[in-house]
């Protein structure tokens, strides 16, 4: 089984989640899937196909947050240097065609997500910064074409 790393934090995230999906999420299907048995004929009874395909996903779900949990290789950020970026660092960064400034956070897969600034360690930008120091330039590639930043700040939160 392959560890991953993952933030404290974002461990919490899916611990919690997947406490959702057992104590409320699947005793309401299955509370939702037996009353829709009770109005009798399965083959056209549409609340009974719903129920069963949102049961097939939640269990779904449910698999796939208990294996990540057990791979879960916990860092905890807080106690790493910010000399230079490593996994977990916060980095301010300053878009060298547009001056615009940007902070993002590099985290594991699980715990990416682009709406709240926090990047995977995977992508092209993370690997691009990992072992950079406050002052560096990065350079990497895009859809969109090649990208320019500035290191401004390394904090680990």
């Amino acid at each position: 089984m392959e560890k991953f790393p993952i933030t404290a934090e974002g461990f919490k995230r899916m611990e919690v989640e997947l406490k959702q999906l057992k104590t409320v999420e699947r005793p309401a299907i299955i509370q939702a899937i037996s009353e829709a048995r009770a109005h009798g004929d399965l083959k056209e009874n549409a609340e009974y196909h719903a129920a069963k395909e949102k049961q097939s996903f939640i269990e779904g779900r449910i698999a796939e947050l208990e294996s990540a949990v057990s791979r879960a290789d916990i860092i905890d950020v807080k106690s790493l240097s910010p000399d230079t970026i490593k996994f977990g660092a916060t980095v301010k960064l300053l878009d060298e065609d547009t001056e615009e400034e940007v902070t993002y956070q590099i985290v594991g897969e699980y715990e990416a997500d682009l709406k709240t600034r926090r990047i995977s360690i995977t992508a092209p930008i993370a690997r691009a910064l990992i072992g950079k120091k406050k002052g560096d330039s990065i350079e990497f590639k895009t859809p969109g074409g090649t990208k320019c930043y500035e290191v401004l700040e390394i904090k680990y939160v």
